[in-house]
């Protein structure tokens, strides 16, 4: 029997690791390690500084090189992120084939929370109902960007008989439904706060949540909206990668 554990270990900052988390980190015989395109070593680098805050023995890390992500250009969205899915089921599926022995632990850090916006459950899944082998699964719950954002402007998400929507910016690039007073918007590659029509709205906009590099901005989103197209501009060009979040409330 294989185990793997899905940790979930926030948004960045070592000290939102749950005491379960820690426990399966302790618990690893092999951590795989996702290498982003251009490589991106910070990100790397955080989940190793988790490592030597929660861990005392040394481990195997495995590293899986990401394929590209070509939806940012392609006009068929879906058969985009198919194809990366299957190429990262294939990298992943020889790499734990080749590096967890029987009887062994080995486990993904997931940033946030494994069940949210994030395809390593899923793909995890695909990997072990293909598989000959017998696999545990253990998926430990994290702080996601969502609570983070909510958290650092000390904000409530929901309001008083109301519902919450957490979307990718995809499905309101034409705008936000009639329906809907408070969105939390993730995966927001092209900035669609900015092309919606902002009358009625205010923007609870972060980037870098629960690191030393994170930045709140808020209020009247036709406002702020410039500023903050500017200071993601800034950030991304300055660090070479962008993580940021935002929660949409009409007013």
């Amino acid at each position: 029997m294989k185990k793997i554990s899905l940790i979930g270990i926030g948004s960045g900052d070592p000290d939102w690791v749950t005491q379960a988390a820690v426990k399966a980190i302790e618990e690893l015989d092999v951590l795989f390690v996702v290498i982003k395109e251009n490589n991106l070593d910070e990100l790397v680098d955080i989940r190793k500084h988790i490592l030597a805050e929660h861990r005392t023995t040394p481990i195997k890390l495995v590293e899986l090189q990401d394929p590209p992500r070509p939806w940012q250009t392609t006009p068929d969205y879906k058969k985009a992120v198919a194809t990366w899915r299957a190429q990262r089921l294939e990298s992943w599926s020889k790499a734990v084939d080749e590096n967890l022995p029987d009887g062994q632990v080995g486990g993904f850090l997931v940033w946030g929370d494994p069940s949210l916006y994030e395809s390593t459950l899923a793909i995890v899944k695909r990997m072990i109902a293909a598989s000959d082998d017998d696999f545990e699964l253990n998926v430990i719950p994290g702080i996601s960007c969502v609570l983070a954002l909510a958290a650092a402007f000390q904000i409530p998400l929901n309001r008083q008989g109301k519902s919450v929507s957490i979307s990718p910016a995809r499905p309101l690039a034409k705008g936000i439904p009639d329906y809907i007073d408070d969105v939390v918007v993730m995966l927001d590659g092209k900035q669609t706060f900015s092309l919606i029509d902002p009358e009625g709205f205010d923007i609870y906009w972060a980037a870098y949540l629960g690191t030393p590099d994170q930045i709140l901005i808020s209020g009247d989103l036709a406002t702020v909206r410039d500023n903050i197209l500017a200071t993601r501009k800034a950030a991304a060009e300055r660090k070479g990668w962008m993580f940021d979040t935002y929660l949409l409330r009409r007013r």
